[in-house]
């Protein structure tokens, strides 16, 4: 095992940004095939839920189903029901925090802030919000945003194993475009950080903790593909790329595969573990994946390499 945040964009860019992400982070990704998994146990923990059992769930009362792939994937198809969103519109990504990499972006918002965005899409802590995602074909953006509300005290929530491509193919209906939202009351005391990193507390205790690259081999070993300030990766970082976690269908591979990676790549349920990605979305569905798999000390930092970049020294 190896050792070792680009303008807002507007406009026609921002088509052109989500065309990058999903072509260079996971279009042409393949999970493990089954002849190199350890078990071939389904894998299941607190903020996962199986396609067959959310499917049953589509149009029950109380449930909402949150399309975290964005308005435009929405637009072409999405489940029926569900409201659309993603992680930007939910973190400090507009153009009054600057730019990728800057010291206010990519974070999430003060409470009073998320709790009114939360609300204009009717995410009450009152319902049970089931999250959709790409898994292989992107970057999990659910994870980040169930990360984000997970942080904000949202308790009845999951994502779907496998992500949209899996619930679909279970048969859920669907439809063209987004439901329009049922605005709601949402009431967020604090951010619980049990499992937030920051860069500061990242650069001052740099040494305590393992720190794990997820992004692709391209990016670990240097390459520059989404406006990075420079190539590279954090000092002695552990290189486990996220789709390290799938199948070749996209669903999440058996907790034992899991252990199996991180032991394989010298880390332990003891050790203080900390992911990260460009910009802490696909960082954020692997700490997930690892705290469900009994790695309690993990945490997502949240800005990840676009901030490191300019901020940090790195390696290649």
């Amino acid at each position: 095992m190896k050792k070792s945040m680009k303008r807002n964009i507007r406009g026609l860019g921002i088509g052109l940004l989500a065309a990058m992400l999903v072509t260079g982070c996971g279009g042409k990704a393949k999970g493990v095939s089954d002849d190199e998994l350890v078990s071939k146990d389904a894998f299941e923990g607190t903020w996962l839920i199986t396609a067959d059992a959310a499917k049953e769930k589509v149009g029950a009362d109380g449930v909402l189903f949150v399309d975290c792939r964005g308005t435009s994937a929405a637009d072409k198809e999405t489940i029926e029901g569900a409201v659309a969103t993603d992680w930007k519109l939910l973190g400090t990504c507009d153009d009054s925090y600057g730019k990728e990499g800057d010291e206010g972006w990519g974070k999430i918002p003060e409470p009073s802030d998320l709790a009114e965005r939360l609300g204009k899409l009717g995410m009450s802590k009152d319902k049970e919000l089931i999250l959709l995602g790409e898994t292989l074909g992107g970057w999990g953006d659910d994870a980040r945003v169930l990360w984000e509300l997970v942080a904000a005290g949202y308790t009845n929530v999951k994502m779907v194993d496998g992500g949209y491509a899996a619930l679909k193919e279970a048969g859920a209906p669907t439809q063209k475009g987004a439901s329009e939202p049922e605005e709601t009351q949402v009431s967020i005391d604090s951010i619980d950080k049990t499992h937030v990193m920051e860069t500061e507390e990242l650069m001052e205790n740099y040494d305590s903790y393992k720190v794990v690259d997820v992004r692709t081999d391209e990016e670990y070993e240097g390459a520059v593909k989404y406006n990075e300030a420079k190539g590279g990766h954090l000092p002695g970082a552990i290189h486990i790329r996220y789709t390290d976690m799938f199948r070749e269908d996209g669903t999440l591979r058996s907790k034992a595969d899991i252990e199996k990676v991180l032991t394989d790549a010298g880390i332990s349920k003891d050790d203080k573990i900390v992911t990260y990605c460009t910009g802490g979305i696909r960082s954020a569905y692997s700490q997930l994946v690892f705290e469900m798999a009994g790695y309690e000390n993990t945490w997502n930092y949240d800005q990840s390499y676009w901030r490191w970049a300019v901020a940090g020294d790195v390696e290649k």
